[in-house]
């Protein structure tokens, strides 16, 4: 749409706040925007001059204007972001979160259970959450349920099915973990009031509980139950401990969310942290695309609706560095310039700051669609920390694999100026060892590979990574002197458990920083060759390659063999079965075909025995 084209439907707009939507030729909705004015925010788009070329792009592919008039600003900022969030227009800001959250759910049934869960549905259970922690939430999960006995069977606990008698006390009852409402040996008001110290604690809000467990401890230290006097002692120790390793800000602060930004070019980042009771309970940073040189205040004010709404904030107080419009009138805005809550901004800043570096350092590790440059540095990196004699731009690892024992293969990788050149990938079927020897294993694959590069004259690489100890590293220096390639590449080991590093004849390994740049590239070369080496495997064992052993014998198919594996679990079982074993599983004359294959008799020799 041109501006002259503009002109001829401006006066048609109203003046009145509410949304607007772009849409092209063919009804596809570019853009929804908020105005306090409708006609005077459209026309700003075809009166002006763009700096952006994106803002100059989307007002070239303007075919149809629709508006929506609303009451007000915030009925304007909650529809917009509505619409953003239903319809995702191209040159919208795009929330770049995807992420599935956990929950504790506190299951809607009589005695109710909790677990944790992704799926939040509507069956009129309780969902307490979201968590940003999946590993925090099943922590948290098993610190309740050694202090709050609950149940955790599946048994319907009507009151009429307890009544029957119908069940009896498990193992979780004798070991303390259960009060056994089973049996009606804990009423539904007790039950419940396990419940609510959950729902304080997940709060953040440890004082009504630690409360409760003095009370409790007095009550029993007054009976002279003196046993259970020191058990609640001890929950109140462990507690007091929980509630330390928090992260307390100010018990007066109440409930806060707070809120940082840091741009860059298009891409900013928002860290949100949500304070309960003082206690810092949710921490999370999003990465947003921004499309229209949105200015600071529009994109923080869109990721504070998405983030309070996603972790269904309660607090009614935002902390944030600069004014920002929000959609709940409700809500209150502080902008610190001291004291706590400014500490809480300045941790937030530290936190998007952090982020914000590590995905730039995991980018930069992935490596593709980035400068020479920045490829570069990391194989510096990794030259100066293993002390190459020259900048490994072409990198191999070797790794074995076998299924359950048996069916050993070699898989190879290759990184090429950092990246991986999958065109170089190899798989190698192992052919000279038997049985599983993976020093064996790795010998005859690293020679078949320089074998074939020496034959070909191609390049070796400058690193050659073994995924394994000393053991293999040392099978594979083997097949380098046997090749007379000694000196011409530097070969190291990496340790599965301890990711340490190990050179030919040093006594000593090579430990890196584990947050170092040279080992996380190691730490990605090293994991793409067990994808690839278990994704070969897979796909050999699904083509029938591995059809097992078993299958190799004569007589014997594919569903006697399924039937053995299923009995047995492994062909080292199937070899060590007796003969009157085979025959109770498969009869006589299919027992004798896999007992003369695997012990070599004739089967005149077995007639012999049976006959004796």
């Amino acid at each position: 749409m041109t501006a002259e084209q503009f002109q001829q439907i401006a006066g048609t707009i109203p003046l009145q706040p509410g949304i607007y939507k772009y849409f092209d030729t063919e009804g596809v909705l570019l853009y929804v925007g908020k105005a306090k004015s409708l006609r005077k925010r459209v026309s700003s788009y075809f009166n002006k001059t763009f700096v952006s070329y994106k803002t100059h792009e989307l007002v070239q592919r303007i075919q149809r204007i629709e508006f929506t008039i609303v009451d007000s600003e915030q009925d304007a900022f909650l529809l917009e972001n509505a619409l953003i969030k239903q319809f995702q227009p191209r040159f919208n800001i795009n929330l770049k979160d995807d992420k599935t959250y956990p929950y504790i759910v506190i299951k809607k049934e009589p005695f109710p259970r909790i677990f944790l869960t992704r799926r939040k549905i509507n069956d009129g259970s309780e969902y307490l959450g979201p968590f940003t922690s999946a590993g925090k939430v099943r922590e948290l999960i098993d610190f309740i349920r050694q202090y709050i006995p609950l149940r955790t069977c599946k048994l319907n606990l009507t009151r009429n099915n307890i009544n029957k008698g119908k069940f009896k006390v498990c193992l979780e009852y004798h070991l303390g973990n259960c009060k056994g409402p089973c049996e009606n040996l804990q009423q539904d008001e007790d039950y419940a009031s396990g419940l609510q110290q959950i729902r304080q604690m997940l709060k953040g809000n440890l004082a009504p509980v630690i409360q409760h467990f003095q009370q409790e401890m007095k009550d029993f230290a007054m009976n002279l139950q003196f046993e259970k006097a020191e058990m609640v002692r001890k929950k109140l120790e462990h507690l007091e401990n929980y509630q330390a390793r928090s992260v307390i800000v100010s018990r007066h602060l109440g409930n806060l969310d707070v809120f940082t930004i840091l741009k860059e070019h298009e891409t900013a980042y928002v860290n949100y942290l949500m304070v309960q009771n003082g206690t810092i309970v949710q921490t999370h940073t999003v990465e947003l695309e921004t499309k229209l040189e949105e200015p600071d205040e529009e994109v923080l004010a869109f990721a504070i609706v998405n983030l309070r709404e996603t972790f269904n904030s309660i607090a009614d107080e935002i902390v944030a560095p600069f004014t920002v419009e929000l959609a709940d009138t409700a809500l209150s805005l502080t902008i610190p310039k001291g004291g706590d809550k400014k500490k809480l901004l300045d941790l937030s800043y530290k936190n998007v700051n952090y982020f914000k570096e590590e995905l730039r350092k995991r980018k930069i590790l992935q490596l593709e669609g980035h400068t020479d440059m920045e490829r570069k540095q990391v194989l510096y990196n990794v030259q100066q920390d293993l002390q190459l004699p020259v900048l490994p731009v072409h990198i191999e690892c070797f790794d074995n694999s076998n299924f359950q024992g048996s069916y050993p293969v070699s898989a190879m990788v290759c990184f090429k100026e950092g990246v991986p050149s999958k065109q170089d990938y190899r798989h190698f079927n192992v052919k000279t060892v038997q049985g599983i020897n993976d020093f064996a294993t790795m010998k005859e694959a690293v020679y078949r590979r320089y074998k074939r590069l020496s034959t070909e004259n191609a390049p070796l690489p400058q690193l050659v990574i073994i995924d394994g100890g000393k053991g293999q590293l040392g099978a594979a220096m083997e097949s380098i002197h046997e090749l007379n390639l000694t000196g011409q590449m530097t070969l190291v080991g990496l340790a599965k458990n301890e990711e340490e590093l190990f050179f030919p004849g040093d006594s000593e390994s090579l430990k890196l920083s584990w947050d170092s740049e040279s080992l996380k590239l190691i730490r990605r070369i090293r994991d793409e060759v067990h994808r690839f080496g278990i994704t070969f495997h897979r796909n050999q064992r699904s083509k029938g390659t591995f059809k097992n052993e078993l299958e190799g014998i004569k007589g014997i198919g594919d569903s006697t063999a399924t039937q053995l594996l299923k009995t047995f679990r492994s062909v080292t079982k199937v070899k060590e079965a007796s003969i009157e074993e085979l025959t109770t599983e498969i009869g006589n004359a299919k027992a004798k075909l896999v007992w003369n294959y695997f012990h070599h008799f004739d089967e005149t020799e077995i007639d012999k025995e049976e006959s004796e």
